[in-house]
């Protein structure tokens, strides 16, 4: 489909921030692929920052990585995993890069001494980006979520952005949803929509009239509320959804079909015919959610669990392979910064599995030490991802491979047997933001390897992003002591993953990849899926032995009540 047959859907946000734009934006985009449409996600956030990549975690959550290398909004995260389709470094753009790129050509002179101003060259240089999805996707629908809360000042480029591109491609290719929140106000028992009805107005005073508004409230909206808020917005009541929370993110789009959304947006807005949706499988994973009757206790060692979203994808692929079993995981939140505290170790000893995730820094670095060294030698589940597996490379280095005071060059750059150090082309690099390594790279998985087995395939694509690797010097005596180098690049001159023997440990796997990125609901990522089945493997052993002891317990104390009664 050529750009002139694309349609454009935007959505923007109101009343107070982190209310699901990206959750709405990824369930609308199921709903149209789920008909037999192709679709792209697009996310505009209002920051300075040229992309996250330099951002902490508290402020941003976590930095989704895509196939082509671009440190993006989390968002995107939620978008490929709800339509399968890969997102690209066109699919976030911040207001810090729109400006970087007029700045730089200003200094280029490409505007020929023209006054650079906000309008046009800024809200130029978005609709660009809206159109560069277009031509370089082929699709039938753009779907571009707007961050932010319409009134924010950091906004306003892009809303003005917006209000005019349907004057370049045709008020009927396009399409406006709003997201607000109607709250609940519990001691006047009553839902609110003049915040909803506020917020409305503040867009059209934009110039934007919303063609669908999303309310967002604690419970399913009444059809009284519903014609209230369609009245004030001069709307259909069909176009106003009623977006209440649910226990399962997976369900919303089938909330929003429930309530006629896909069904509006093609043929009452756009007039267009699609086949009805087919979403029986989606359908059956939220049904094996809800009826998921094993359990699985995953202690997660990380220095951001303050902020849950700092490991959202994570969680997400936990959750993906808890599913796959027919099981639910339950995340215990761990700071690696008190693993050395008795009642956290003593979580730690009861888990049905140790991850450690990615991240940067010293901060509770020898803590993650202590997690990986307490897996390996309890035999308990372990599974490390990037820095996770510099954590188990380094634990094996010292406590099993006689590297007394081994480390990574990160945490101690005078440390003897440096069995982490930087990438050769990272040494002479200054800048921070977008030079680590960076998107999808082959992985040579060897022969007899567990993840190998997991995988089923001699090589796949795994999406990277860090700067140190295990050091090929060191690595010769790290593999005699037992440790195996399972995942190397196609050359075999990076690791990319290590593991343990079967006949050492139940499963003790750890990548320099993130896995977490390519999980899907219907296809949780191979080492997340075998690492969630070996915990629960150990959680139903547990279970199995502790009903033994009672029933053992059980039978002495009867076998001695009856000789007491003899």
């Amino acid at each position: 489909m050529s750009q002139s047959e694309t349609r454009f859907i935007f959505i923007t946000g109101g009343v107070v921030s982190s209310l699901g734009k990206g959750i709405a934006a990824a369930s609308i985009g199921r709903l149209l692929v789920a008909r037999g449409l192709s679709v792209q996600l697009q996310k505009f956030d209002p920051y300075i920052n040229v992309d996250p990549g330099t951002m902490s975690p508290y402020q941003h959550g976590e930095v989704f990585v895509t196939e082509d290398g671009a440190e993006t909004d989390l968002d995107l995260g939620h978008y490929e995993r709800f339509t399968d389709s890969n997102t690209s470094r066109a699919s976030n753009v911040t207001a810090g890069g729109i400006y970087n790129t007029v700045i730089r050509r200003e200094r280029r002179g490409d505007y020929l001494g023209a006054t650079v101003q906000v309008v046009p060259h800024i809200t130029n240089e978005i609709k660009q980006r809206i159109r560069l999805m277009a031509d370089s996707s082929d699709v039938d629908f753009v779907i571009t979520e707007i961050g932010g809360t319409v009134g924010d000042i950091e906004s306003l480029p892009f809303l003005e952005a917006i209000r005019q591109f349907p004057v370049e491609a045709g008020r009927r290719r396009c399409m406006f949803i709003h997201l607000t929140l109607v709250p609940y106000i519990g001691h006047a028992g009553e839902l609110k929509t003049k915040p909803t009805q506020h917020s409305v107005n503040e867009l059209r005073r934009i110039g934007i009239a919303p063609d669908m508004v999303v309310c967002r409230s604690e419970a399913p909206l009444s059809d009284e509320i519903r014609a209230k808020i369609a009245l004030f917005a001069s709307l259909p009541v069909e176009a106003i959804v009623s977006a209440y929370d649910v226990d399962d993110v997976y369900r919303i789009p089938l909330v929003f079909h429930g309530q006629g959304v896909d069904d509006f947006i093609l043929r009452e807005h756009f007039g267009l015919d699609a086949p009805a949706p087919e979403l029986s499988g989606w359908e059956a994973i939220t049904r094996r959610a809800a009826a998921a009757g094993r359990r699985a206790r995953i202690a997660l060692v990380g220095k951001y669990v303050q902020l849950e979203d700092a490991y959202l994808s994570v969680a997400e692929a936990l959750r993906h392979a808890g599913v796959h079993h027919d099981a639910v995981v339950e995340i215990d939140w761990v700071d690696s910064e008190t693993v050395h505290e008795a009642d956290v170790r003593a979580r730690l000893l009861t888990a049905d599995g140790i991850l450690i995730p990615g991240g940067f820094g010293g901060r509770g670095w020898e803590g993650k030490i202590a997690a990986a060294r307490l897996a390996r030698t309890e035999r308990i589940p372990y599974l490390g991802i990037c820095l996770g597996m510099q954590v188990a490379v380094s634990e094996f280095a010292r406590n099993v491979a006689g590297m007394e005071g081994a480390n990574s060059t990160e945490m101690d750059l005078e440390t003897p047997f440096p069995v982490i150090d930087l990438l050769p082309e990272q040494k002479e690099i200054a800048d921070m933001g977008g030079t680590m390594r960076l998107g999808a790279d082959p992985v040579k998985l060897h022969d007899g390897s567990r993840i190998r087995e997991l995988y089923g395939e001699p090589v796949v694509y795994e999406r990277h992003r860090h700067r140190y690797e295990v050091n090929n010097h060191l690595r010769r005596k790290l593999e005699a002591a037992g440790l195996v180098c399972s995942g190397t690049s196609p050359d075999e001159r990076l690791v990319e993953a290590i593991e343990l023997a079967r006949d050492v440990h139940p499963f003790y796997v750890a990548s320099q990849y993130h896995p977490e990125f390519k999980s899907r609901p219907e296809r949780p990522a191979p080492l997340f899926r075998g690492f969630v089945g070996a915990a629960l493997a150990r959680a139903e052993r547990d279970q199995r032995d502790d009903l033994a002891e009672r029933e053992r317990v059980e039978t002495e104390i009867a076998v001695s009540a009856a000789r007491e009664s003899v």
